[in-house]
């Protein structure tokens, strides 16, 4: 299964909207939301629950106070300050390393999993998605990543769909490493500001440790032409592709709002780029005229 990518730097590029556009236009694909700690690539469409399960992605450290003789030695090891004298565990600083359970004399401590958040399998008007909620706090959100790309691929090998649409995370940390695996393109949204152009080159770097193809999408590239010219010399010299340029479009945030895209409005001029992008992304991946719709 082809898996396109949609990344950017920092967050509100439209990074999302665009791979809404893909999701819209493109046949033969699953939805999967990578972005767990704020997932919202279905809030684009309509869609309604079909499975959800409870993720377990760590441990957390329970006391039995009857056993305890508060010798304090756990107070000594915890490196994240969980434990206090008199001994008490604080569960919201607790990362279940596990050193109190080892150092512990009389068996006090033990460890137990933790649920570190929920994935969702479900229906969209354009096929079938995977998506996640990482719960408040929790550090387990590259690895919910990985349960939502293996339900994803579960899913799209049970009903033998062969592309994939992944909204990653802002940013360069866990859950956006974590998306990268086995991507055939990694589609980088960037918009016209310095720090846009600054985040560009971080999530470049990323990408390319990671061996995977990439190329850049300029939102909003008119409300700076001089600095979306300077984005396109960028990509030039580090030899990456300008997939294309997407204009400010006041009406795509009412749309969006309404649950329209903007691909869906013949006059939108953010719609008529996306759509041409989609074009030209499917020539990329040898999608062809199969693999992209443009009704």
């Amino acid at each position: 299964m082809s898996q396109i990518l949609f990344l950017s730097g920092k967050g509100g590029t439209g990074k999302t909207s665009l791979a809404g556009a893909f999701a819209y236009l493109m046949p033969d694909k699953i939805l999967a939301d990578c972005d767990v700690d704020a997932a919202n690539l279905h809030l684009l469409f309509s869609m309604s629950s079909d499975d959800r399960g409870s993720f377990v992605g760590s441990n957390e450290a329970i006391l039995d106070e009857s056993l305890c003789i508060t010798c304090g030695r756990c107070v000594e090891v915890c490196r994240f300050h969980a434990i206090h004298d008199p001994i008490a565990i604080d569960p919201l600083l607790c990362e279940g390393c596990g050193a109190c359970e080892t150092v512990c004399p009389v068996d006090a401590i033990t460890l137990k999993p933790r649920v570190s958040g929920h994935w969702i399998i479900g229906s969209t008007p354009v096929g079938p998605i995977v998506t996640a909620e990482l719960l408040p706090g929790e550090e387990a959100s590259g690895k919910l990543v990985t349960e939502v790309k293996r339900r994803a691929a579960e899913v799209g090998a049970t009903r033998g769909i062969t592309h994939s649409v992944i909204d990653g995370s802002p940013g360069i940390g866990c859950p956006v490493i974590a998306s990268t695996s086995g991507v055939d393109l990694a589609v980088l949204v960037t918009e016209p500001s310095l720090s846009g152009m600054h985040d560009l080159e971080r999530i470049l770097a990323v990408v390319r440790h990671f061996g995977i193809d990439a190329g850049v999408v300029i939102n909003k590239w008119d409300l700076s032409p001089e600095t979306a010219a300077q984005i396109e010399r960028f990509s030039n010299d580090q030899e990456l592709e300008v997939l294309g340029r997407i204009p400010y479009d006041a009406g795509v945030p009412e749309a969006l709002v309404e649950k329209r895209h903007p691909i869906s409005d013949p006059g939108s001029r953010a719609g008529t780029a996306m759509r041409e992008i989609v074009r030209r992304v499917g020539d990329r991946l040898d999608l062809g005229t199969d693999g992209v719709s443009n009704e």
